[in-house]
């Protein structure tokens, strides 16, 4: 357990996917390991955030100074309105931006539509000392692709395999791969979708598609579920975060972050200067 106070028992155990795991047993209304309610979520938050940045600060002063080649990859995927946006403004936000590395994944171009489908999300996969997050990711393909049939079935069974290679390469060279499926029940999702429609400051944010995507939910739960029995490995497990209480969402992906940053047992880098001599110079100056 991390240097957090309010949790209960650590939500990565419960969040985890495993084997036997199944999607439709999750209560997207759930908050293990946090009994408090969302006014405590908003003190955990504050408190989890401090700790979040030290440990981001370390990350990046160490590819900086002593060459640590060590990164995060935040993977999040959902459905519309499950709260991506927020995860990065709320808990992302909290730390220096020049050490997160943000991608997000839309609509692939013609351009990139001509490659094979990673080769979009490879050139946008962080660097030394940075946490990278993907709003969606290579994940679309096995997920759209296969809910709206936009790739032949084997091709789609091809890419679970890519995909899983893909990843172990990240994993070889620093990465720690962090994937997380914010898991929102329909209704509120439509509560959500409604509060965009009656709110003209949320307008921006509605897309008549958002409906038509909702109509799909079964095939998309269905193809999630395909995604965690061939992806969800080892290095690279699949977390589900129950979503409906954003308060809860957050502070689930801020623990993940937190929890992968002190496995690294990072600390300060050493000077690579003699801090006395310089200490003289100031003095002298």
């Amino acid at each position: 357990m991390s240097r957090e106070t309010f949790w209960t028992a650590d939500p990565a155990d419960t969040l985890r996917v495993g084997e036997g795991f199944r999607l439709d047993g999750v209560d997207p209304n759930g908050h293990p390991g946090f009994d408090g309610d969302k006014d405590d979520a908003k003190e955990a938050l504050a408190e989890g955030a401090g700790i979040l940045a030290e440990l981001q600060e370390q990350l990046f002063a160490g590819s900086r100074m002593g060459g640590d080649k060590r990164r995060i990859l935040l993977v999040l995927q959902a459905m519309d309105t499950a709260g991506k946006g927020g995860i990065v403004k709320h808990v992302m936000g909290a730390v220096d931006p020049q050490g997160v590395q943000l991608a997000a994944f839309k609509k692939p171009t013609e351009e990139e539509l001509d490659h094979d489908f990673l080769w979009r999300i490879s050139k946008q996969t962080p660097g030394p000392g940075m946490i990278g997050v993907f709003d969606r990711s290579h994940y679309e393909d096995v997920l759209i692709g296969r809910v709206r049939e936009l790739a032949p079935p084997a091709e789609i069974e091809r890419r679970y395999d890519a995909i899983n290679e893909f990843e172990r390469g990240q994993i070889a060279n620093g990465t720690t791969v962090i994937k997380v499926m914010l898991h929102i029940s329909l209704d509120e999702q439509k509560q959500r979708l409604q509060e965009r429609l009656e709110r003209p400051d949320k307008h921006w944010k509605f897309n008549p598609g958002d409906i038509d995507e909702r109509l799909l939910a079964p095939a998309y739960r269905d193809a999630y579920q395909r995604v965690f029995d061939r992806t969800s490995t080892a290095d690279a497990p699949w977390f589900v975060v129950p979503a409906d209480r954003k308060w809860y969402a957050r502070l689930a992906v801020q623990h993940l972050l937190i929890d992968a940053l002190e496995a690294m047992n990072l600390s300060w880098p050493a000077a690579d200067y003699d801090v006395a001599e310089q200490q003289a110079r100031l003095a002298a100056d």
